[in-house]
């Protein structure tokens, strides 16, 4: 009997272990979040300085403890999401649709909002260059990832809608993997091997302020065919399902996070200096916010598109049914 008894008490044990286990792995109360340089991350800057997140935790019944990452490029998001040292990646609609891609039937990342419409200028210092056409071996490009950041996504689309599809890539070899902040130093100051900087705001309406030389070759939304939603927010599915209360306390944080921005252009111009200690002019802030392109919301638009262009290219195998493509829920 003995045997018996102590084999039954192990059995007791390691299902106790079990439970303790799986119960731990639904443990609500913890979100980390990664974002990245510029307005487009404005939401995610309202909801930390405001705790949003933690006042909508408390009604859904959830003390949420919020950390706050700040990582360069898409490669990297990707990367700390897959390894488990994030739970919401903030990245472009680029990196969204690989690691979509790569992980359905797996860990099955899918889009969990949008952090609004911006445009995103192609911009060159150099005389010689008005449009792709112009570009040369000579000149540099720099964006946040070559080959998969949303702006290089972006501009094979262009140089595919000018050349053929077959020529897609044509551009990649003048493009360079840097943060916003220094292509956008290196742009202004010019004597540098770089040449252009395909960026975001407010980077892209210093360089235009700052360096006379500095002109838009190219729009995303005129290759994307208008307002579109190129910055995104991104989880697994096991985030999703083992934290409901804390993700439905993320998800009313960032409508919130919206209606402010849109709401508050005074307000939402000091959170975005205070929050990433800018020293950006306030007053160029607040022209981008009145920009009638720039628009803060969190349901995706015109995002399919991109998606197709990347299926058709062989950049990712799948597109139907790619739901999360279009409504990226």
């Amino acid at each position: 009997m003995l045997p018996i008894l102590t084999f039954s008490r192990r059995l007791l044990a390691v299902i106790a272990l079990l439970c303790m286990a799986m119960s731990m792995a639904r443990a609500e109360g913890q979100i980390r979040i990664a974002g990245q340089h510029g307005i487009t991350f404005l939401l995610l800057n309202i909801a930390q300085e405001q705790k949003l997140i933690e006042k909508h935790g408390k009604q859904q019944g959830v003390d949420v403890k919020v950390e706050w990452i700040t990582l360069s490029g898409g490669p990297a998001i990707n990367d700390a999401l897959l390894s488990g040292n994030i739970d919401i990646a903030g990245a472009g609609l680029g990196p969204l649709l690989t690691i979509w891609d790569r992980t359905k039937g797996r860990q099955n990342v899918r889009g969990v909002a949008s952090l609004g419409n911006f445009p995103y200028y192609l911009i060159s210092n150099n005389p010689k260059v008005k449009t792709l056409a112009d570009l040369t071996d000579k000149d540099r490009i720099a964006l946040p990832a070559v080959s998969v950041s949303v702006q290089a996504r972006i501009l094979q689309m262009a140089v595919a809608k000018q050349w053929g599809d077959k020529e897609f890539a044509r551009l990649d070899k003048i493009t360079q993997t840097l943060p916003h902040p220094d292509a956008a130093a290196a742009i202004i100051a010019g004597g540098t091997e770089l040449t252009g900087h395909f960026g975001n705001s407010p980077f892209q309406e210093q360089e235009l302020a700052q360096n006379p030389n500095a002109r838009i070759i190219l729009n995303s939304y005129d290759v994307q065919g208008g307002p579109s939603s190129s910055t995104l927010l991104y989880a697994t599915e096991k985030y999703r399902k083992d934290n409901p209360k804390t993700y439905r306390a993320f998800i009313a944080a960032l409508a919130e996070a919206a209606q402010y921005a849109s709401s508050n252009r005074q307000g939402a111009a000091d959170i975005y200096i205070k929050v990433n200690k800018s020293k950006v002019d306030r007053n160029l802030l607040l022209k981008i916010f009145a920009n009638p392109q720039v628009q803060f919301k969190i349901a995706p638009q015109n995002t399919y598109g991109l998606a197709q262009f990347l299926h058709r290219v062989s950049a990712i195998r799948n597109l139907r049914p790619c739901h999360h493509a279009r409504r990226l829920t």
